[in-house]
């Protein structure tokens, strides 16, 4: 009998926790510039190997682009930094959970993990509505973390949305 492997979720050390506040903190910075631009406040950092390879904030309304969310960005600059669309053994770190568009670009693009802050109820497809990086169908399976730092991003998300109503 052949069993279907289950996905998995990734519960980080301490180190791994301090390093996740490290990396965390920097998407965060990246959701305050976007926040300043006018933009929704959500910020991505891709990391490899303890060294930043791209970092971006949303731009969807400065490039009039629907595709132009923070982590698409910065996985298109880290492709383009390490010279390969495959990014293996990179981590993604980012202030609000990815929508099925950038849950999608983190398994195609090989990413291993994504770290993320603050939950999407609504549009949320890494865990809250869809669960498209540990899919057991897909051809690769990324481990995710959540939860870091969900208290800043969620107020920088709130400060956004309490301006524009």
């Amino acid at each position: 009998m052949q069993t279907t492997p289950q996905p998995r979720r990734d519960v980080p050390s301490q180190r791994d926790a301090r390093e996740d506040a490290i990396w965390m903190a920097l998407a965060l910075d990246e959701a305050r510039q976007a926040l300043e631009r006018g933009e929704v406040p959500v910020g991505a950092v891709v990391v490899r190997d303890g060294e930043v390879l791209a970092r971006a904030g949303n731009e969807r309304e400065a490039r009039q682009d629907p595709t132009a969310h923070a982590e698409v960005l910065a996985l298109r600059a880290a492709a383009a930094a390490s010279g390969h669309w495959r990014l293996q053994d990179a981590t993604l770190y980012v202030t609000l959970e990815p929508c099925a568009m950038c849950a999608g670009a983190l398994v195609l693009a090989r990413v291993a993990h994504v770290v993320f802050a603050a939950a999407d109820p609504k549009a949320g497809a890494v865990e809250s509505v869809f669960a498209i990086p540990t899919d057991v169908r897909l051809n690769h399976r990324v481990t995710v973390t959540s939860g870091v730092a969900t208290d800043d991003a969620t107020a920088l998300l709130q400060q956004f949305f309490s301006q524009r109503r």
